[in-house]
């Protein structure tokens, strides 16, 4: 059965955010809110984490994980980023937007593309999301919280917690985290690919 946590969206309670990392760092999977949605997440080096995500969403092994990050500076470690990369995406973030990059060595190998060596990252805009990264000092892997045959992701906490008791180990319910996705832009080739439009307005990436 997974633990369920309820959060304020706002102002998240530091004591439950404390409760959250300390099983993040015991190898939990979870759902979490951030600015697009619930999401699932775990640590970067659980090495059963990315299986989990794929065996609850039905992915096969070309699908980008997201690397979500706390801050640019921790974002910057993890893929290769060119001057005009850069200054577009530190504009764009915090925010709905998922980026497409070459990872760099401190992503481990079976977490980037098995093909394109890429990854994608992501600094959300939800202080919930924001104060967990910010207490476990590390990005969160994660994907989208889409179930298989789904078209939406899901929004409210305890209906996931009532769906994927069984396979997960803990739900963040920080209220209603809307149903759009976010927009994926593919930087991979050097210029920008929207991929995917979804939260975060694709206009500034076209």
């Amino acid at each position: 059965m997974a633990r369920y946590f309820d959060v304020h969206p706002v102002d998240p309670q530091p004591r439950t955010v404390g409760q959250v990392v300390a099983m993040l760092r015991d190898d939990a999977l979870i759902a979490y809110p951030t600015d697009s949605s619930y999401a699932l997440g775990c640590r970067m080096e659980y090495h059963d984490g990315a299986d989990r995500i794929r065996g609850i969403r039905r992915l096969d092994d070309k699908h980008h994980f997201t690397l979500v990050c706390s801050d640019f500076a921790q974002l910057g470690q993890l893929v290769k980023l060119d001057n005009s990369a850069f200054r577009a995406i530190k504009a764009a973030t915090p925010g709905a937007y998922t980026f497409i990059l070459p990872a760099t060595s401190e992503v481990p190998r079976r977490l980037a593309h098995p093909k394109k060596k890429t990854v994608g990252v992501r600094i959300p805009d939800s202080a919930v999301a924001q104060a967990l990264l910010r207490e476990l000092g590390e990005p969160l892997l994660s994907s989208t919280l889409i179930l298989p045959g789904a078209t939406e992701p899901m929004t409210d906490g305890w209906t996931i917690k009532e769906e994927l008791d069984h396979v997960l180990d803990a739900v963040v319910d920080g209220g209603d985290a809307g149903t759009e996705a976010t927009t994926v832009v593919d930087w991979s080739d050097g210029y920008p690919q929207v991929v995917r439009v979804g939260a975060g307005d694709p206009a500034r990436f076209e």
